[in-house]
């Protein structure tokens, strides 16, 4: 065990130390500072081609800037020092909290400058001259307020729904009011590029290995089940969903068909509030209650929610048959489902000082799923002989996972210098039992007399420590290099017994399974003036493994280490097209239900039991992707090609009774092509259509050398989806869409179609502090029924199973509190991030699963060059800023001032800001909204020709 640990602390070592060892350190005390001061905000970089270079000099300009009424400070104003003789701006700051500026290294020349605020009047300060090493000190600058009395004037914009990156597409949820009410399932329902089946299983692109991140942050019941943890996360919770279909080498290389992060929503805010949010229906209930409260540099944040799924009926039916032992086995089942889904947290950031902050949270989620199922098999075998039983089965799974969380970040002297520490432990336990009471029963179905009963009981942890170091340096102006190490260090344990009153029971075991991986990874990423972005990068993991089982002992699992490259190409041209092209290999390691030795006998005609030898597979993508936008018509297409090798597929093996026995290996092989198109049209600036269609071509195979084993299938599996929504007037909002799935193709079979719709209404209160909803879901039927056909060269298997989906629900939120807009410093959350093991996402061979409905909706928009006579001009974000706007909707004419006072929606954004990948332009009030062309998320920030976000780190 030492010896495999050893290199995975020397790698961790060398990563610390290499970070330790670059230069350009500094930041903080350290004299990073251009100002002067601790506190003082960094400027941004110049990248030629993405801004003007702008000529440097010895001067220097410094002030305060107070209101001529009042004589306080005024903070975070911006100031815009414009060249005389090409009254084009060349350099900007904005004030601090005591309203103090500096501008450094100006240049020799005559200047004006501008100076402009929301709620006052723009200031103009003429006849600066500079000369070789001027330092004028403007001493207190007044600035007027601009009060206006406005008329009522109604603002009508569509919210964006879809933004995309150079690396990712980001659907935000919060836009979406058909979510209420629901969970992360609900919500990836509508997606593009992600299928969710009736499980809640999510796959991308038709492949169910994804990694699913919270907030960037993995957690070890995802590595358990992804459908069970989508449903323990609250859809008013989340924010927006980000698909990263091109993960650079940064990320960890698991996860073959990409990545997809869960956004939560997060307080911005100084003082408390408490969010409210119920909901009650046919089939589920719902409760949550989430509190907020900052303080100076330190916020907090408690939340907790609660989820009751009941009249959750489930009926199947099920036809086995032999092809060489005769068998017929005709099974039926009717199930009665209770569920019960909880989150809690508590979360708390400190921001130490202008370039350093700390964060910290505790998380913990809870599953508890009970089912309750009568199940009748009718077993004939080949010589006549009849074996009925009845059985009463009771199975409980039920779950409870802790996370904790510790992040350190710190901007050095450079800018977009950064270096982060993160540190995460989290443990999942588990109980997953089954009882049943055994009957026989006649051939008319009548149940007799009990012959005994018969259990399994499991009861299991996963626990993951993780610590890794992140570090980047730009390199010239239009350059930047990243480094990292990690460590992840898993211990699983599987502890399970039997019992079995008619017949011998298995004998118990336990399985202790430690894996500690190893990893460094480099990145570069360079910009031309031309716009053409290249990200390319490679990170290399190892990985050793401890592993013994019951009376066998050590199963003497051999390490294995991978190299895996990453490069992301992108080209924009103009304003209107961006073509992006990616390759990267990714890996999948198996997870806990694919390693667990247990044998799960719930249904003992069909048998599951895990493989603990597997090995991670390996996947190599290519995608092409381009997006393009007329006036209010927007468009995305994407192609893809995917190549897996030793992927963990099912192995099924019958007995000559007709038991099947399902287990796993490292048999297949997938060839994925595939097609992505969705789009988005706005009518009458209240109306937008979205949706669009996939389609993919699968070749599966085995590869099983016994020809009793072998199988493949080959075929296309469509889908199409659409949506829209109506902004009403009042506070009126409506929403509707649908999805449905053609034939999915699997490894030895075919499962059937299946459609899903929904349809919303929201009306928000007069005073905007809550609001009232009804949903209802595939509400025109009680139930539909789904086949799936599986075929051997030893048995055929039909599988029917009956959905009772139909939905109803009554939403109600209310804010309690108030909210004060102050300086809130934007960072970049860096956070552990565990990208690793296949889980349950799909468990479907070919991947597939089901799907839901797609939102095809507005891009994001491109926000235009500021003016300086702007009255809302950029500063930094979730800065002072007025109340009482929508974050959604600017004033008609783009001059007009606002009075002090006012405030805005905690969600409002600068109207101009940098190229920062965690930050969202305001949408306009246009129909002719247009997207943003897409950015490399770790691209270098371009210098506004207007003053900078001073504050903001990319």
């Amino acid at each position: 065990m030492i010896k495999k640990v050893t290199p995975i602390i020397l790698l961790t070592l060398l990563s610390l130390a290499a970070s330790a060892q670059f230069p350009g350190g500094g930041g903080g005390g350290f004299g990073g500072n251009r100002g002067g001061g601790n506190d003082r905000p960094q400027r941004q970089t110049v990248i030629p081609g993405t801004a003007e270079d702008t000529p440097k000099g010895n001067g220097r300009i410094k002030g305060f800037l107070v209101d001529s009424a009042s004589k306080k400070p005024v903070e975070f104003a911006s100031l815009a020092l414009v060249d005389v003789k090409t009254n084009n701006p060349i350099d900007g700051t904005t004030t601090d909290e005591k309203g103090a500026f500096e501008l450094t290294k100006v240049a020799s020349g005559n200047f004006k400058i501008l100076i402009s605020f929301i709620g006052y009047k723009t200031k103009t300060i003429n006849d600066i001259k500079i000369d070789r090493k001027t330092e004028l000190d403007l001493g207190n600058v007044n600035i007027a307020a601009d009060v206006v009395q406005l008329n009522e004037v109604e603002v009508v914009g569509m919210a964006q729904l879809i933004e995309e990156k150079v690396d990712r597409l980001v659907y935000n949820n919060e836009k979406d009011i058909t979510s209420k009410g629901g969970d992360a399932s609900d919500v990836m329902k509508k997606v593009p590029m992600l299928t969710v089946d009736l499980d809640g299983n999510v796959s991308l692109r038709g492949s169910s290995n994804v990694r699913v991140l919270i907030n960037n942050k993995p957690s070890t019941i995802i590595a358990t089940s992804v459908a069970d943890a989508l449903k323990q996360i609250p859809a008013d919770m989340i924010k927006s969903v980000e698909v990263i279909t091109s993960p650079s080498a940064k990320y960890d290389a698991e996860g073959s068909a990409g990545i997809i992060n869960i956004v939560t929503k997060k307080s911005t805010i100084q003082g408390g509030t408490l969010n409210l949010d119920t909901g009650i229906g046919n089939r589920g209930s719902n409760l949550g209650l989430r509190g907020n409260y900052r303080v100076g540099k330190m916020g907090f944040s408690l939340g907790g929610f609660g989820r009751f799924n009941y009249n959750m009926p489930g009926k199947s039916e099920n036809l086995q048959v032999g092809k060489i032992d005769k068998f017929s086995i005709r099974q039926m089942t009717e199930s009665d489902n209770k569920m019960a889904f909880g989150s809690y947290n508590l979360g708390w950031d400190y921001e130490i000082d202008s370039k350093t902050s700390l964060s910290a949270g505790v998380r913990y989620g809870m599953r508890n799923m009970r089912n309750q199922q009568d199940l009748s098999t009718f077993n004939t075998q080949s010589d006549g002989t009849t074996r009925n039983s009845f059985r009463d089965v009771n199975t409980k799974d039920l779950s409870g996972t802790w996370d904790v969380n510790v992040d350190y970040i710190k901007t050095l002297a450079k800018p977009q210098q950064e270096l982060s520490i993160s540190t995460q432990f989290s443990r999942n336990n588990r109980t997953n039992d089954f009882d049943s009471d055994i009957y026989s029963l006649s051939n008319d179905a009548i149940r007799q007399e009990l012959l005994g009963q018969q259990g399994n009981n499991n009861a299991s942890h996963n626990q993951e420590s993780t610590i890794q170091v992140d570090y980047q340096t730009p390199v010239k102006d239009n350059q930047l290099l990243e480094f990292g190490g990690k460590g992840i260090f898993r211990q699983v344990v599987s502890n399970f017994d039997y019992y079995n009153t008619v017949d011998t029971p298995q004998a118990a075991s336990s399985l202790n399974y430690d894996q500690n991986v190893a990893a460094g990874y480099l990145s570069y990423t360079y910009t031309t003036k031309s716009k053409f972005t290249v990200k390319a990068g490679s990170r290399y993991e190892y990985t050793s493994i401890d592993a013994t089982q019951g009376e066998q002992g050590n199963l003497n699992i051999p390490a294995y280490s991978n190299l895996v490259p990453s490069l992301n190409l992108s080209q924009t041209f103009g304003k209107g097209q961006t073509i992006k092209l990616g390759y990267n290999r990714r890996l999948q390691r198996p997870g806990i239900q694919f390693l667990n030795p247990n044998q799960n006998a719930s249904n003992p005609q069909n048998i599951t039991v895990g493989n603990p030898q597997l090995r991670p597979e390996l996947t190599d993508q290519v995608e092409l992707g381009t997006s393009f936008f007329k006036n209010s018509l927007y468009v995305n297409v994407s192609t893809f090609a995917r190549f897996t090798n030793s992927s963990i597929e099912s192995i099924r093996t019958t007995s000559d009774v007709g038991v099947i026995t399902t287990t796993y290996g490292n048999i297949g092989s997938k060839k994925n092509y595939g097609v992505n198109v969705f789009g988005n049209l706005t009518f009458f600036k209240r109306w937008q259509v979205g949706g669009g269609f996939d389609a993919y071509y699968a070749d599966l195979t085995n590869n099983n050398p016994d020809p009793s084993l072998a199988a493949s299938n080959t075929g296309f599996v469509v889908s199409g989806r659409f949506r829209t929504s109506l902004n009403i007037k009042n506070g009126w909002g409506l929403q509707g869409g649908g999805f449905v799935r053609g034939r999915d193709v699997q490894l030895q079979g075919t499962q059937a179609g299946f459609r899903m719709y929904d349809l919303g209404i929201k009306k928000d209160f007069t005073n905007k502090r809550g609001s009232i909803g009804f949903g209802m879901e595939n509400f025109l039927a009680p139930s539909f029924k789904m086949k799936t056909q599986l075929e051997t060269s030893t048995f055929t298997q039909s599988n029917t199973n009956y959905l009772f989906n139909r939905g109803f629900r009554v939403n109600f939120s209310y804010r309690l509190g108030k909210m004060t807009f102050t300086e809130q410093k934007s960072r970049k959350r860096k956070s552990v991030n565990n990208d690793d093991q296949k889980s349950e996402g799909g468990g479907m061979d070919a991947g597939g699963g089901g799907g839901g409905a797609v939102q095809g909706a507005a891009p994001a928009v491109t926000v235009p060059t500021m003016r300086p006579m702007a009255p809302n001009a950029s500063r930094p974000e979730g800065a002072g800023r007025p109340a009482g706007i929508d974050s959604t909707a600017r004033p008609a004419n783009p001059g007009m001032q606002m009075r002090p006072g006012t405030t805005t929606d905690s969600t409002a954004r600068p109207a101009a800001m940098p190229a920062d990948s965690t930050a969202r332009p305001v949408i306009p009030a246009d129909s002719t909204a247009r997207p943003v062309s897409p950015a490399d998320s770790t691209m270098i920030p371009g210098k506004p020709a207007v003053p900078a976000d001073t504050t903001k780190r990319p």
